[in-house]
């Protein structure tokens, strides 16, 4: 069992109860814990936990009540009046498609309930049944601590999977009887208790031109900067890619002073620094600190050190002093809120499995992008025309990708019309972990469908999805520095202003990103917008290997995997001893460190003096 998270610097955490009586057992358990309390127009209680000063806007009329939680625009004054005109929960979609930034929304309707974090899961929601009553939260450890919930190890072995677990699968909790809402959906409580998902969100038909989409592009993400920088005195950027260079310099339009980070990598062909001093030149006033290379801290630095408690095995427990570097300059400096591009590969570099579909509706085209694509791959021929033609349906491809877990790994050269990468377990996965992953793919083939009717789209919000958590756990992080890490391009109105655009548009061969170049042009300098490149990070993950190889053969050492029947820590511990094989990616290794280093920071949980 795990205790309830501490709060530290951030928005804590939270709990949503139905309006009825049957929540009365959970909303003890709650308050022995000496937890902030918000109740329903009923008087019952409706929301628990521990947040922070501000966090929290609530509006009330009659028997409604609409509470916002995160990063947002909206006051009480505007809450109040939307209250009185709502009749039902579902009423409510007009109040979310409007809203900016990103948060949690919340009401309470004449007994019935909403719970609704965001699109693509940087605000996620979970829920589980408490006796009779269906409880939900933004954390998944914390409804593991009120059921006294173990990890599902059959869950657990799908984060083994490289390069993830493929939908619907992904981000499913690791905690037994605990449950997520999938993308576009909300979860409604009845009066009885009861609770089911309700999707409200679809994404947007890619049908709009590039001209009208970069102008919906530049209208979305400046209110989503504009939501975070508006009314503070020092913001803090990342200022690396094109993507954080546009939020960078959508923030320096505002009236608060804005510090911007580069971090130098150590590899010689990292050209970041070069250019955000450029692009520091063309902003004007803006402050700009460059962090060497050697200070950065490495991949795999400080692995026995983790003392952060996530509500999942998490990619920044691999180097969490690295993820902190930053946001603890910025704070030092007077910032309190940290702005970042995280977000913006994922929406605006788009899926070459777009041509799948322009093949049948745009042909010509499609054979244009297509030669382009398979020149750069290069894309064999053969396997490049079998997926063009390939309409089997993502049902059909996840069985096939349940067969081939212990394949070999893909070529690099392979092509990605597909309907995504099929996932690999490492070859020190045991024969039951294979078995559990392979069950749980099977069954879920047999209902499955997929985020979009593209195979383009489909990856886009699937990436989407997976990267954003992520990113959330890294925001969870920064609390600790005292600041809050926004994430824009995962706001749900920049997400549908992105994936509106045309993919003869906004996705080819021949130039980077031209979707955020077009919707920045007179905000970005122009000298920046010419920038194509971007540092992808392996030359850190092999160093970081080589010099933390001591700590990564530690975590084979009484491996809790292994106690799970999860990996074989000995083929893991010759694996770790020496420089991976070619046909290995770094990050099949990622996936196993991290699932190992957070089943060992849930011992130091389970410690915890509760409060």
């Amino acid at each position: 069992m795990v205790d309830f998270p501490e709060s530290g610097e951030g928005p804590g955490w939270f709990v949503v109860l139905p309006d009825c009586a049957s929540a009365a057992r959970v909303s003890a358990a709650l308050r022995t814990r000496a937890v902030q309390e918000v109740g329903h127009p009923s008087g019952r209680p409706w929301l628990l936990g521990r947040w922070s000063p501000g966090a929290l806007t609530i509006g009330e009329a009659g028997r409604t009540k609409i509470a916002v939680v995160g990063e947002h625009a909206v006051t009480a004054d505007r809450l109040t009046p939307a209250a009185g005109r709502l009749g039902t929960i579902a009423g409510l979609d007009g109040l979310a498609r409007g809203m900016a930034g990103s948060s949690h929304l919340i009401a309470s309707v004449a007994g019935r309930v909403r719970v609704q974090g965001s699109v693509t899961g940087f605000r996620r929601v979970f829920h589980t049944t408490i006796g009779d009553a269906t409880v939900a939260a933004d954390r998944a450890d914390v409804l593991a601590a009120l059921l006294d919930a173990e990890v599902d190890a059959q869950r657990l072995a799908t984060r083994l999977l490289n390069p993830c677990a493929p939908h619907p699968l992904a981000g499913e909790p690791v905690w037994r009887g605990v449950s997520a809402l999938g993308i576009g959906q909300y979860l409604a409580l009845d009066a009885d208790g009861r609770g089911h998902p309700v999707g409200w969100w679809a994404p947007p038909e890619p049908v709009v031109p590039m001209a009208e989409g970069a102008s919906a592009l530049r209208e979305a993400l400046s209110a989503a900067v504009d939501v975070r920088v508006r009314g503070r005195n020092v913001v803090s950027c990342d200022l690396g890619g094109l993507d954080s260079t546009s939020v960078c310099a959508l923030a320096a339009r505002g009236t608060a002073k804005v510090i911007a980070y580069t971090a130098d990598g150590l590899d010689p062909l990292c050209d970041d620094v070069t250019w955000a001093r450029r692009t520091v030149a063309g902003l004007g006033d803006v402050g700009h600190h460059v962090i060497a290379g050697d200070r950065l801290p490495m991949v795999y630095e400080g692995l026995r050190d983790v003392d952060e408690h996530f509500d999942e095995p998490c990619p920044a427990m691999m180097h969490p002093s690295r993820c902190l570097l930053i946001p603890r300059l910025a704070a030092a400096r007077g910032s309190r809120m940290h702005l970042t591009g995280f977000g913006g590969d994922e929406l605006l570099s788009g899926s070459p499995a777009h041509l799948h579909t322009l093949a049948r509706t745009h042909p010509r085209t499609a054979v244009q992008r297509l030669r382009g694509y398979a020149a750069q791959g290069p894309w064999p021929y053969r396997e490049t025309l079998r997926q063009l033609w390939d309409n089997r349906p993502y049902r059909t491809w996840l069985a096939r990708a349940g067969d081939l877990l212990t394949a070999a790994p893909l070529p690099l050269e392979t092509p990605a019309l597909d309907w995504g990468t099929p996932p690999r377990l490492p070859p020190w996965a045991t024969p039951d972990a294979v078995a559990a992953v392979r069950e749980l793919i099977r069954t879920a083939a047999r209902t499955a469908r997929p985020l979009a009717d593209g195979r383009g789209q489909h990856i886009e919000l699937e990436a989407l999805g997976n990267n954003s958590r992520m990113v959330r756990q890294v925001a969870q992080l920064a609390t600790r520095a005292g600041l809050t890490l926004a994430a824009p391009y995962y706001d749900d109105r920049v997400i549908e202003a992105g994936l509106a655009v045309r993919p003869q548009d906004r996705i080819t061969p021949w130039r980077y990103k031209p979707l955020i170049v077009e919707a920045m042009r007179g905000i970005v300098p122009d000298e920046s917008l010419t920038r194509h490149t971007k540092d992808e990070g392996s030359y850190e993950a092999e160093v970081g290997m080589r010099e933390h190889r001591a700590e990564l053969l530690a975590l084979c050492e009484d491996s809790r995997l292994a106690g799970l029947g999860l990996i074989d820590a000995k083929a893991l511990r010759e694996t770790c001893s020496r420089p991976l094989p070619p046909d290995l990616p770094f990050d099949a290794l990622y996936q196993t460190v991290v699932c190992e280093t957070w089943l060992r920071s849930l011992e130091a949980a389970t410690t915890a003096v509760p409060g």
